[in-house]
Formats: structure tokens, sequence, C-alpha cells
């Protein structure tokens, strides 16, 4: 873990957990999100509450929209009403490990010029937390008004 000694920390989020996915129940420091965690019904389990994959979705997904937002007042461009399908997949892997993949659809109805979507949602995935964390590290999948988004190796100027 990187040291956050020397560095200006804009927010920190605090939860408590316990009783785990199965059976668990979780709730932030203030109070705003309580939750009771269940294993999904898909997944043998008893269902009735959230999982883990359900909360990374959400808030990847909001996250990627604040993102965007940011890009698009930098280029002094409206996104208008931005609406994020988010998908996050638990695949398991070699030797009884998982591995998450991610798929964001995201919406820009008023962002007409297809290659223009291509670019915003390209440019917010550069900025994007969520995506920083998970670069290189988890499959995500992009696409801009139904269109799929190449990520490129090289630098995209937000």
């Amino acid at each position: 873990m990187t040291s956050t000694k020397n560095t200006r920390i804009v927010y920190t989020a605090e939860a408590r957990v316990t009783g785990g996915r199965a059976e668990g129940h979780g709730r932030t420091s203030d109070g705003a999100l309580e939750v009771d965690l269940r294993v999904p019904e898909e997944m043998g389990g008893s269902g009735g509450g959230t999982n883990p994959e359900q909360l990374f979705a959400v808030g990847y997904a909001a996250c990627f929209e604040s993102a965007l937002g940011a890009v698009a007042r930098r280029r002094r461009l409206d996104a208008g009403d931005v609406a994020i399908d988010s998908k996050v997949m638990l695949i398991p892997g070699d030797d009884r490990t998982y591995k998450l993949a991610v798929a964001l659809a995201v919406n820009l109805p008023s962002v007409e010029d297809p290659e223009e979507a291509v670019d915003l949602v390209r440019a917010a995935h550069k900025v994007c937390p969520y995506s920083n964390a998970t670069r290189g590290n988890i499959d995500v999948a992009l696409s801009a008004n139904g269109r799929d988004v190449e990520q490129r190796s090289d630098s995209v100027a937000a």
C-alpha cells in the first residue's frame, strides 16, 4: 500500500462489516448506507440482501459518471443526462480464486457525434479513480451510446 503520509487526502469513506458476504451486515460511519449482505441465489445463497459485486457496480458507475462530467466541463461540453448500466461479473479463476470483470455501458443522449461520445468515455476512463484502481487488474469493457470503446495504452488528454 502506498503511504499517505505526505499526500493530501480529499475524502475518506469509513464502513464496518460483520459477518462477511454470507450473513453479513455493513454500515458506513455516518449511517447513510446500511445493508444486509447475502450470497445471491444464483450462487446458491439465500438472497434477500445485497452483495459486494452489486455495491461495486453502483460505486463504479457513480464514480465514472462524475469523471465523465468533469471531462465534459473541461472541454466546455454538456454531457447532459448521462445513464450508465454497470455490470460486475464474478469469474472463477485457478486454484479456487476469483476475479472480477466490469462492463460499463454509457448512454450520452445529448452527445450526437459517435466519435465524440467514444472520446469522452475514453477520457473519463483515464480520470475515474475506480478505473485507475482497477487498470491492469481486471477487464473493463466500455461502450458509448451502444458503440464499443477501444481502450488505448497511449495517453488521452482529459
